[in-house]
């Protein structure tokens, strides 16, 4: 079964109702430093938690609650991903492509923290992609694991909170209610914009580099 946001298994409403908070704080923890994680729905999954606890639907438990919940689970899975990162990654920027592995997603991850420094990892937060490669890499280059840890909390915080109440107050609207699902692909193809403005950067500076005379 499919839908406007691809697979069913994809559809942040059918993880929910499925697999309830755990289902959530499992995702949430694998989208924020698993290798295997970039692809999950983070931002469409949080604004959806905050719609349904709006409407009393699958979820009912406390906006608060989710959201202290949320927050520990994406830290948790940064501070995983710091670890994964400082243990191998040497040996990542060597490994060859496969289906769940791109090193251009590494690579992308490698100039986001190049460019912003320690604020990356709060940055990164809410771009899709960049947000699951980001500690790794900050674990790769051997960051200050103290400073890591304190834009860490920070960077979970904000998004964790800040996603999934935008949705629990956007689900009170009306025409919110009506549209979910047309929403919900706002929400991704929102978040897709800067990895898209990267990329056409990137490709721009490349070929201004291409062109100077040697």
């Amino acid at each position: 079964m499919t839908s406007a946001l691809g697979p069913q298994f994809l559809d942040p409403e059918w993880l929910i109702s499925t697999f309830g908070v755990i289902g959530i704080l499992a995702i949430v923890f694998a989208e924020s430093g698993l290798l295997i994680g970039f692809f999950l729905p983070g931002d469409s999954l949080l604004f959806t938690a905050g719609l349904l606890i709006a409407g009393g639907t699958y979820l009912h438990l406390p906006l608060w609650l989710m959201c202290v919940l949320v927050s520990a689970a994406a830290a948790a899975g940064d501070q995983f991903g710091y670890a994964f990162g400082r243990r191998f990654g040497p040996a990542l920027f060597r490994r060859p492509d496969s289906r769940l592995f791109k090193q251009e997603n590494l690579t992308r991850a490698s100039g986001f923290f190049a460019r912003y420094g320690a604020r990356s990892i709060v940055l990164a937060r809410f771009v899709p992609i960049v947000r699951t490669f980001t500690p790794i890499v900050a674990g790769a280059s051997h960051m200050h694991y103290r400073t890591f840890l304190s834009y860490n909390v920070i960077g979970a915080a904000c998004w964790g909170t800040g996603v999934t109440i935008l949705g629990y107050f956007l689900g009170q609207v009306s025409f919110v209610k009506s549209n979910i699902e047309l929403i919900l692909v706002g929400i991704v193809v929102l978040s897709v914009v800067p990895i898209g403005i990267e990329l056409l950067r990137s490709r721009r500076r490349t070929r201004t580099s291409g062109s100077e005379p040697g």
